[in-house]
């Protein structure tokens, strides 16, 4: 479990075995059922998550009860909400299990210990950040100006292979259309991939 997140780390700074046991423990280990809740709007995010296993939703409910979709999580993805990590303020955000799902979460007080024991995981955090906001960005020009049927292939690009974890209205929630209309891009979709391959 712990050489998952090891290995991610080397994804991003090289990172020894010696290193990597300085740090390890100040992370802790947790199981939640599939619909538990890692987080709850209201609350304040107090820690990074790491999904070693499973799927969760990150979404937000408006003023009519409408659930919004705002990303989905997977195996090696981190999952939080960080203006509410960084400000100390409550979200707006739940984060929930579509999976039963294990993680291993840091709070932001160990993080500043794990910065001081091995600087290399503050620039894997900021790299980390970095990221995070420039896939924001990115899904803020898609959802305002791209048709649909894009926006669509752009997911199917990013979660290959998350339609068969995900019940389709909330992959329409995320795309920001309806169910109908997902299935009718689906199919659409199909047509296009039979007439190539002929």
């Amino acid at each position: 479990m712990y050489d998952i997140l090891y290995n991610h780390f080397n994804k991003y700074v090289s990172l020894s075995k010696e290193d990597f046991e300085e740090c390890k423990l100040l992370f802790k280990h947790k199981k939640y059922r599939k619909h538990q809740y890692i987080l709850q709007q209201g609350e304040v995010s107090r820690h990074e998550t790491f999904i070693v296993k499973g799927c969760t939703r990150t979404y937000e409910v408006d003023d009519t009860g409408q659930e919004h979709v705002v990303q989905f999580g997977l195996e090696t993805w981190w999952v939080g909400d960080l203006h509410s990590f960084f400000t100390n303020s409550p979200t707006r955000y739940n984060i929930d299990c579509l999976e039963d799902t294990e993680v291993l979460q840091i709070p932001r007080t160990e993080m500043e210990k794990m910065y001081d024991k091995v600087p290399k995981l503050e620039r894997f955090f900021r790299i980390l950040i970095q990221k995070a906001y420039v896939a924001s960005v990115e899904r803020i020009y898609s959802s305002l100006s791209k048709p649909a049927p894009d926006r669509y292939q752009e997911f199917v690009d990013k979660y290959p292979d998350i339609e068969q974890r995900v019940p389709n209205h909330q992959i329409a929630s995320f795309l920001g259309i309806t169910p109908q209309s997902l299935s009718r891009i689906r199919s659409q979709s199909v047509s296009r991939k039979k007439v190539v391959s002929r």
